[in-house]
């Protein structure tokens, strides 16, 4: 019965280190951003469409977790800003899919581009092989954990 205990207490050491530390990150990241940029989630919504292609609002508002009502304001900002098409499903013309535009597809690479070289300089200044090593390996286990939340 003790190891159960201390498995429930690593789990729980290890939910409070993660949502500490990729908040912190994630909050570092966004604050190099210019005012005005896009917020958190109509970034998702744009990488996901890039990722994954035409999508309807229903399905995105399920992907992302959030009520039809919050991801219809998202996606009205996104197409204000010509970041997001509509059109008709190819397969079933009474429902609308949206898309990633040209402009949206720039936005998601600067973006990136921005953020993962700021990653990456500090990770080849302040981290050696065997820790980028480290990480990597937990590259997928930490894919599989925002899968599942």
């Amino acid at each position: 019965m003790g190891e159960g205990r201390e498995a429930t207490d690593d789990a729980e050491r290890a939910a409070a280190g993660l949502r500490l530390a990729v908040g912190r990150i994630a909050r570092r990241l966004r604050q190099q951003h210019a005012v005005g940029d896009l917020a958190l989630s109509e970034v998702s919504v744009l990488s996901r469409l890039s990722q994954d292609g035409p999508e309807s609002p229903s399905v995105l508002a399920d992907l992302e977790r959030v009520r039809p009502q919050a991801m219809a304001n998202t996606l009205a900002v996104l197409e204000e800003r010509g970041l997001v098409r509509r059109r008709p499903d190819t397969a079933d013309g009474r429902r609308v899919v949206l898309t990633a535009t040209e402009e949206a597809e720039r936005v998601l690479l600067d973006r990136r581009s921005e953020s993962v070289q700021r990653l990456t300089t500090v990770l080849r200044q302040d981290f050696d092989e065997a820790e980028l090593g480290r990480l990597l390996t937990l590259l997928p286990l930490l894919e599989r954990l925002a899968e599942r939340l």
